[in-house]
């Protein structure tokens, strides 16, 4: 029987295939294939592990998302992992990730994204850089007050319906790739007429970390190997796997995708795998064109390297090299379309997740509404109003370091449903299997948890921190237990 395009009161069907990737890859690409692989080349020094935390980050991403697929077909309602773990486990832990959602993973990459899209709106218009109101040691900027306007003005469009959104996230999703798959050419039209690749390729798996005397100012290096070597991968992959997050934003708007069933599996594999290659041809591009050792205190963009590229900024130095001094102005504007794009994607999609935790009683009761345009209005203001409070306050870049632990936690007990849900469920419908089953979506059980793990030696604070903002989600939970949050509680 032919699913209804539409039920009475719920959202409406009207994403195609097309639609859907362009949200799973738009909501990846954001700031952090320009900067990260600089934090990485500090961390681990050798070209051939910077090269292979890329793949792994790769294979990992695209294994989950071909994992979440079968759960996306056997549940195409909006809400998508909420769902997910709500029925292989219990309300509560569904909950606590819809809390750590709205506080940090999704508010939070909207703010930092915002901010990060301000930040090079600034290199054309410098006055930006200037405060607006100062008291005491807090200040706010107009650089934050644009990033502020952006956000409530992509709320606004997306207000506006479903297509709306849709057209953006198509439009920008396509000029970013276009310009990612450009900056790739040239870089290797460019860069392969020097020696620079295989002088980076020469000593490719010498590993070192890099790290600055908080006290002295001065680099120190120290070469790796064994333990310390694996260690440092799974403390650095967490930048390569910011990098690549929010690919599982799609499941959020499965209501409004056509035969979901078959199209979010498809959107998860062919997004997660376009935005795989261009990270990993973009990472080769970089070493075409700057040896990846370099001196802090070079004056030049090529003695500078990949490990010191100016502000971090990589990407900048790339196009440096070959487009002159427009080059940072191009990847200046590249950047700022990238960002906006996935700023869109990602306010698009979770005001849906919102709408599916109010249907439950465990979020405001008017987030269950939709206004004229069949949209979760009040779901989307009120996660643009607390994505503002971040930009606001200055700590959002740190919530978001948190928050990449606590999702990938949230990853890893996910694709664990897929075996619980397989034995509770034997009988139900399942239009997409997990490929691989239970190998693929074991291994990849097997190496996010020894990241996990990784990364609570060696980054015990931040990963604390990211675990305490779930678990505060618990007293929450028996706090707004159905019918408990309303709006009036925000009203005063």
């Amino acid at each position: 029987m032919k699913e209804p395009d539409k039920e009475p009161g719920e959202l409406k069907r009207t994403l195609g295939l097309l639609d859907a990737t362009s949200i799973v890859a738009g909501s990846m690409i954001g700031s952090g294939i320009f900067v990260v692989s600089t934090f990485m080349a500090r961390d681990i020094g050798a070209p051939g592990y910077l090269l292979l935390l890329w793949v792994i980050t790769g294979l990992l991403t695209i294994s989950a998302a071909l994992s979440y697929g079968e759960l996306a077909g056997m549940m195409p309602n909006a809400g998508g992992q909420y769902i997910y773990i709500r029925r292989a486990y219990n309300p509560l832990l569904a909950f606590m990730y819809g809390w750590t959602v709205f506080t940090v993973i999704q508010t939070g990459v909207i703010a930092a994204v915002a901010v990060v899209f301000a930040n090079y709106t600034a290199v054309f218009f410098p006055e930006l850089n200037a405060i607006l109101l100062k008291l005491g040691s807090f200040e706010v900027s107009f650089k934050q007050m644009l990033s502020i306007a952006a956000i409530l003005g992509l709320s606004y469009v997306n207000n506006k319906g479903i297509k709306s959104g849709k057209m953006i996230q198509l439009v920008f999703t396509s000029a970013k790739l276009f310009a990612l798959f450009a900056l790739i050419v040239l870089g290797f039209a460019i860069g392969l007429k020097t020696n620079t690749l295989s002088e980076n390729f020469h000593h490719m798996w010498d590993a070192t970390t890099t790290w600055k005397d908080a006290k002295t100012g001065a680099w120190n290096t120290k070469t790796l190997g064994g333990m310390a070597l694996l260690g440092m991968m799974g403390f650095t992959i967490i930048n390569s796997l910011f990098s690549s997050d929010a690919w599982n934003n799609v499941t959020f708007i499965a209501s409004e995708i056509k035969d979901p069933k078959k199209n979010i599996p498809r959107s998860l594999f062919l997004g997660t795998s376009i935005v795989t290659l261009v990270y990993i041809l973009a990472n080769i591009a970089y070493l075409a064109l700057l040896p990846l050792h370099g001196d802090p205190a070079a004056n030049t963009i090529a003695g500078q390297g990949i490990q010191y590229a100016a502000n971090d900024r990589v990407g900048a130095a790339a196009a440096s090299v070959i487009f002159g001094n427009t080059g940072s102005y191009l990847m200046a504007a590249l950047i700022m379309i990238s960002t906006f794009g996935c700023m869109n994607g990602v306010i698009l999609a979770g005001a849906r997740l919102f709408y599916a935790m109010s249907k439950d009683g465990l979020f405001f009761k008017r987030a269950s509404t939709l206004n004229k345009k069949e949209v979760p209005s009040f779901a989307l203001w009120i996660q643009s109003g607390w994505a503002c409070v971040l930009c606001l306050s200055g700590t959002y870049s740190d919530l978001l370091t948190y928050a990449t632990f606590a999702s990938l936690l949230f990853y890893i007990l996910t694709i664990a449903g897929i075996f619980i849900l397989r034995k509770k469920e034997p009988e139900t419908e399942r239009p997409y299997k997990a490929f691989g089953y239970p190998f693929v979506p074991a291994l990849y059980l097997i190496v996010a948890t020894a990241i996990c793990a990784d990364l609570l030696i060696y980054d015990t604070r931040n990963c604390g921190l990211g675990l305490v903002i779930v678990l505060i989600g618990m007293p929450v939970y028996y706090f707004a237990k159905p019918g408990v949050l309303k709006e009036s509680e925000i009203s005063g």
